[in-house]
Formats: C-alpha cells, sequence, structure tokens
C-alpha cells in the first residue's frame, strides 16, 4: 500500500500484501492483545480489553473490529464502535515494522465505511496527549482536534 500524491490510498497487491478482515475472537485475540501492549504509549491496555469484555463488544458490532493480517500475522487492528447515534474508534495499532506503509490509513478508511452504511454521521477517537505521531496522522487523515474536556469514571 501507498500514499498518491493527494492522500488518496493506493492499494498494490503483491505477494506480501495485507489482508483485512473482521476480527475473530477468540483465535485473534491474543495476537491483537500483543499488539495493543507493543503499541508504544498511545493505547493503554485496561480492563474493558479483557476477554470478557471483548466478547460483550462483539455482541454489538462485530464488523467494526478490523485486523490487518500477512500471511495469518496480524500486523494491524482498528476495534470501532456505533451506539445508533455516535462511532467511537478505540485502539488503532499497527505493528512497528509495518507502520507508514498505509495499513493504519487501510483499516480506518474500512472502520470508517463500515460506519457511514450502519448510518453513522460522526465519530470520535482519543489520542493520548504524548502520542504525538497518531495526532499527526489523524489530522492528516481529516481528523480535527477538539478543544474539550474528557470524563471517565469506573463504573464497577
Amino acid at each position: 500500500m501507498a500514499f498518491t500524491g493527494a492522500g488518496r490510498l493506493s492499494l498494490v497487491v503483491t505477494k506480501n500484501s495485507p489482508n483485512l478482515r473482521q476480527f475473530q475472537y477468540p483465535d485473534d485475540y491474543p495476537a491483537v492483545l500483543t499488539l495493543w501492549e507493543a503499541a508504544g504509549p498511545g493505547i493503554h491496555v485496561r480492563r474493558s480489553d479483557q476477554p470478557e469484555e471483548i466478547e460483550k463488544k462483539l455482541q454489538r458490532d462485530p464488523d467494526l473490529f478490523l485486523v490487518a493480517d500477512i500471511d495469518e500475522q496480524i500486523i494491524g487492528a482498528v476495534m470501532g464502535g456505533f451506539d445508533g447515534r455516535r462511532g467511537l474508534v478505540y485502539h488503532l495499532a499497527v505493528a512497528q515494522a509495518y507502520r507508514h506503509a498505509g495499513i493504519g490509513a487501510a483499516l480506518m478508511a474500512e472502520l470508517e465505511r463500515r460506519m457511514i452504511a450502519k448510518g453513522c454521521i460522526r465519530c470520535y477517537l482519543l489520542v493520548t496527549r504524548e502520542n504525538t505521531d497518531a495526532a499527526h496522522f489523524y489530522e492528516h487523515s481529516g481528523w480535527e482536534c477538539m478543544d474539550l474536556h474528557i470524563f471517565g469514571k469506573d463504573l464497577v
């Protein structure tokens, strides 16, 4: 995969081109968890990423959890959700050796396409302040930085 001049994604099919597909639970879980844990400072693996929580997420919209693999090795993943009104992107990660090759952009484009097909008109994502690479990636992809206070609370 490569970007063309206008920032459009161009897929160049080669023997080792990544395959984008829906996450398969439980088979893909260990590889995706390892990917998240190795992603760097931007992804914080929490209780909501435990197997029982992922199972609950998959009951709602399994088609919004995607992976990229090459020869059955997972090299990228993105998890999204749609509550019927707004979309949210969780945990986009690409293995270090495959970054800057368009894989993250391809995963995001497919996730956005699937959200649009569900009727989603606005989507959000969170980026930690120290994850400047991700912030630049999203800004380059048309996302806008919003000046908001984010609040969270553990309910259990």
